[in-house]
């Protein structure tokens, strides 16, 4: 299918034939009839990926500040590759768009196929034939409302939202400052609401526009002579209200509103311009200043938008769905017509020219919406969801081990597939992302023979030996399992499961469909590590303390989503292995206790081995990110070595002198660790990490949150350890 695609690093828009989504129980797959460009928000997108280096640096210090503390523990190597490869990605454009219903998830049986709906969101309602949208961003369009008018809806929806934190009433007077796309809509909204009101912008044709459709005065800005008028018009009073809608680096919106407000009005920014508040103005009318958050409550909010957890409506009686709802009403009783506001219309191959009116400005526009073919349901099903990328004929060198990647994330594309793609007994085969753009771009830079959206088609290509998962924690189990029953080697990031049952479902599998199976413990491949680990084995039972200062994950990030099994199972297992790396050893008992940080995952654990061992795991989120994330102190017999975020080893002990090792960037084994399993697929031997090993650290890692649970000690053959 075809998606307007853009390029991080060098702002390019292209018009790109990716995989078609895949159905989500959650929501729907949705075929586009027409999608709005965003006039303003995607054009300061564009204008920032535009931006050299230091630009975009200067647009977001906050990334900046990231990089530095990675830098600080990484190296400058490891933090340039993973800038770098953050940037050379492609990104879906669009948020605004309507189209017909051509499949429906399990969980989103509210909607039918043939239904014509308006969909909302970045990365939902994308500038692409066919979308998949959660079942919260899809309203149903009302009868009467046409696709193009339907594809303003979450433009409108910001509008409304701004509308409804203006707390307006019947017969109050309002400032529209800025009468762009949204605030055209905002006119009109005000005017449906019952209020008087008033458009400004610099533009004479955007405000004859708001005057033809609905604003009571419309004037275009000319300082003092504008500020009487509006003072005039609210009969000396003020406005009771200023709706910010205008987009601009300047700082004058915000002063203006102040001089045009009356006592104790509201302030509201829906728009993007300079956000210094003058404080004696602002002071002496004790103004009140709201910025309005996008579609409405639910916005930046997961477990809203992408799992469909709704709010009760007698508790949030306007969530973005519902406010998407009422603006398609006010389109359909014909209170609010936003079609009247478009001036150019494109053909979605011809996506890039109408960016290029945006970017150039070199014709007055306003909405400018994309039109796509309209085609049967089996055709828009039967777009491929596999396209090849490099002339082939199907088969792989016979020397050479096919790899296929099932995820195509920001750590695959930054770790592990550099490594494979400079691997010489290494043939790409599929690489597969549920974000078709993801898919296509890491299969383009890096060489595979084709990118998909479907997983199967890796299990079912038969030129494909090893599967890479790098999928999110939930879908391990599952994916280890269809691996092994296609009769492929797995190499899975950690972890390997996050139940019990899951650790089952793969033990079974594993009884009936034998093959090799490796999870992404990297650390015990560190040069460093080996080292660490030859200087203090066979020295007796080990006394290892490991801390992680891991910093605090946003809420909104997807592995705080507790369907993921949370940063203990995800990444603390990490170190459990390690200990099982340093040990030789069997775990048997695990005690942990959870400190009063408030931080679900903050955990001191204890595991006892069976050769006497005993190592300490603290694991913390909320110490600085300045501070080094990883420190290991391993002691025995006489002798002690400590390893610093594996760039630098200290070893004490054994009858000489102390010995120092540093290495310019950290190495945490992540090549090493590929290219030992996949050696080991060519060449018939076992897995670098035997599975009785794997299996035992995920124990562990369910043992530490049942004792944290119950608190007391947990011995593995409670869990089915031994």
């Amino acid at each position: 299918m075809r998606q307007l695609v853009q390029n991080l690093r060098s702002g390019n828009l292209t018009v790109e034939n990716v995989p078609a989504p895949l159905l989500r129980d959650q929501g729907i797959l949705v075929q586009t009839r027409a999608s709005l460009v965003s006039a303003g928000t995607e054009r300061m997108m564009l204008e920032l990926a535009k931006k050299s280096l230091i630009g975009k640096a200067k647009e977001r210090p906050d990334l900046v500040r990231k990089v530095l503390d990675k830098l600080r523990r990484d190296g400058f190597l490891a933090t340039f590759k993973t800038v770098r490869d953050k940037l050379d990605s492609d990104v879906p454009m669009g948020y605004s768009a309507c189209g017909k219903v051509t499949e429906v998830g399990a969980r989103a049986r509210e909607f039918e196929v043939g239904q014509y709906v308006a969909c909302a969101g970045a990365g939902y309602a994308n500038h692409a034939e066919v979308n998949y949208v959660p079942r919260l961003l899809a309203v149903p369009v009302p009868e009467g409302v046409t696709p193009e008018a339907a594809a303003y809806s979450t433009v409108g929806t910001i509008a409304l939202q701004g509308v409804r934190n203006a707390d307006v009433r019947v017969g109050e007077t309002v400032v529209v400052l800025g009468l762009g796309l949204i605030g055209q809509l905002t006119v009109q909204l005000l005017k449906a609401s019952g209020c008087r009101v008033v458009g400004l912008d610099l533009a004479k044709a955007r405000v004859e526009l708001a005057a033809e459709n609905g604003a009571d005065l419309a004037l275009v800005l000319d300082g003092d002579r504008t500020d009487k008028a509006v003072i005039g018009f609210t009969r000396g009073r003020g406005a009771d209200a200023i709706l910010i809608t205008a987009a601009t680096a300047s700082n004058a919106p915000v002063e203006q509103a102040a001089e045009l407000a009356r006592d104790r009005a509201r302030v509201v920014m829906v728009g993007v311009t300079g956000m210094h508040i003058p404080r004696t103005p602002y002071f002496k009318k004790e103004l009140t200043f709201i910025v309005s958050r996008s579609y409405g409550p639910g916005r930046y909010d997961p477990q809203y938008e992408e799992h469909g957890h709704d709010y009760p409506a007698g508790y949030v009686r306007w969530t973005e769905n519902r406010n998407i709802e009422a603006f398609l009403d006010l389109v359909a009783a014909g209170s609010v017509r936003p079609e009247v506001c478009t001036t150019h219309r494109f053909p979605v191959g011809d996506a890039e020219d109408a960016f290029d009116l945006i970017l150039t400005n070199s014709q007055p526009h306003l909405g400018v919406v994309l039109t796509y073919p309209e085609e049967s349901a089996e055709n828009v099903a039967g777009q491929s969801q596999r396209i090849s990328l490099v002339s082939s004929n199907g088969k792989k060198p016979t020397d050479k081990v096919g790899v296929s990647v099932v995820g195509a994330g920001g750590f695959a594309r930054s770790v592990h597939l550099p490594t494979l793609a400079k691997l010489p007994n290494v043939s790409l085969r599929g690489i597969v992302d549920a974000s078709g753009i993801a898919a296509s771009s890491a299969g383009k830079k890096f060489g595979f023979a084709y990118c998909a959206s479907d997983d199967g088609q890796v299990f079912d290509d038969n030129q494909t030996d090893a599967v890479i998962l790098m999928t999110p924690h939930s879908q391990h189990a599952d994916g280890i399992c269809r691996a092994l029953k296609a009769g492929k080697a797995v190499f899975v990031e950690k972890p390997l499961a996050i139940n019990l049952e899951q650790v089952d479902q793969i033990r079974k599998t594993l009884e009936s469909h034998p093959n090799r199976l490796m999870v992404g413990f990297n650390r015990r491949f560190s040069p460093l590590a080996k080292q660490l680990k030859e200087f203090i084995g066979g020295r007796g039972p080990l006394t290892v303390s490991y801390r992680c200062n891991a910093g605090p994950l946003p809420t909104d990030h997807w592995i705080s989503d507790p369907a993921e099994g949370g940063r203990i199972i995800g990444e603390a297992c990490h170190f459990f292995d390690f200990f099982a790396y340093l040990t030789d050893a069997t775990p048997q008992t695990v005690s942990a206790a959870a400190p009063s940080t408030g931080s679900p995952d903050d955990a001191v654990v204890t595991v006892t081995y069976d050769d006497g061992s005993v190592c300490q795991l603290t694991y913390t989120t909320v110490g600085p990110a300045s501070f080094s994330k990883e420190r290991i102190e391993a002691f025995a017999g006489g002798c002690v070595g400590v390893l610093e975020d594996f760039r630098r080893l200290e070893l004490h002990g054994g009858g000489k002198r102390a010995r120092r090792r540093k290495t310019l960037q950290a190495d945490k084994g992540h090549a090493a660790e590929l290219e030992a399993f996949l050696d080991a697929v060519q060449e018939g031997q076992e897995s670098p990490i035997q599975i009785t090993s794997l299996l035992a650290t995920t124990l562990t890692s369910l043992a530490a949150l049942e004792s944290m649970r119950c608190q007391r000690s947990v011995d593995l053959p409670e869990l089915g350890g031994q």
